[in-house]
């Protein structure tokens, strides 16, 4: 399966991302996270595939939600967590 997607990077958060469809543009993504996003720029269009790899999501996840709900958001990764410290005051 392959899927020509759209991804657009929120003007509001930093590093979230919002993948579509190019068929379907911002279509089917629920008016509330569009409001919550921000205005969308487009970062870049790209052939997804199931076995393409991509920097900090599963292909597989992001096909599946594009199926399902009809987009896929990328949340910023996390500043603090498992291996990762705070900065020292």
């Amino acid at each position: 399966m392959t899927v020509v997607c759209d991804v657009f990077k929120s003007t509001k958060h930093a590093d979230m991302y919002l993948y579509v469809r190019q068929e379907d543009g911002l279509s089917r993504v629920p008016e509330e996270l569009i409001d919550q996003f921000g205005s969308t720029e487009m970062a870049l269009s790209f052939e997804l595939r199931l076995d393409r790899k991509l920097a900090r999501v599963d292909a597989g996840k992001v096909l599946a939600n594009l199926e399902e709900h009809g987009y896929h958001l990328q949340m910023p990764p996390p500043k603090y967590g498992p291996g990762l410290q705070p900065p020292a005051l």
